[in-house]
């Protein structure tokens, strides 16, 4: 790994941190799991990976919510899930360069998805610790689950493309140097 690319991925571990610290006050509403799968799709499944690792590696530290061994380590493993996918995205060499309703809503869906994918494996392991039923545990964090994966498949269907998009004008991101 290279300067210019390791400090990509501290500058978006950097963003992830600082934008859920502000949006504290918006429970699930978050722009780290977007980040890191932008990460993954403009710089690879590996540090798109990484920068969900080490931006659960401090906020989970220093998490206004609290400190719990094992759902912090969920977190880490789930929130690296974005950046795979992104990279996964990126290499399916689908031209996201138009702003149309299908477009939006296979973003949509997969931000959705992949936060379904996150919020199941959060849960169990916080119902796990707390000695709660898995379902009554679902059953009370339903409301926030569900904020937490509708803000994600509207972030991901209406910001990814105006953001790739400007990644490209300003020559961060070219689909022909895929791999590379």
């Amino acid at each position: 790994m290279n300067s210019k690319n390791l400090a990509v991925i501290i500058t978006l571990t950097a963003l992830a941190v600082g934008t859920n610290y502000t949006l504290i006050s918006l429970p699930n509403v978050k722009l780290m799991d977007f980040i890191c799968f932008i990460g993954g799709f403009l710089f690879g499944s590996l540090a798109g990976a990484l920068i969900g690792v080490l931006s659960w590696l401090v906020y989970g530290v220093l998490n206004p919510y609290g400190f719990v061994l094992q759902v912090w380590i969920a977190t880490i493993v789930s929130e690296a899930i974005y950046g795979v996918a992104g990279g996964f995205l990126r290499k399916a060499n689908i031209n996201f360069g138009g702003k149309s309703l299908g477009q939006i809503v296979f973003l949509g869906n997969i931000g959705f998805l992949l936060t379904l994918i996150y919020d199941v494996i959060t849960n169990i392991v916080y119902a796990h610790v707390i000695g709660q039923n898995l379902l009554v545990a679902m059953a009370i964090g339903a409301p926030y689950t569900l904020l937490h994966e509708v803000s994600n498949a509207l972030l991901f269907g209406f910001c990814f493309t105006p953001l790739v998009s400007s990644f490209r004008v300003a020559g961060v991101y070219d689909i022909k140097n895929i791999g590379k």
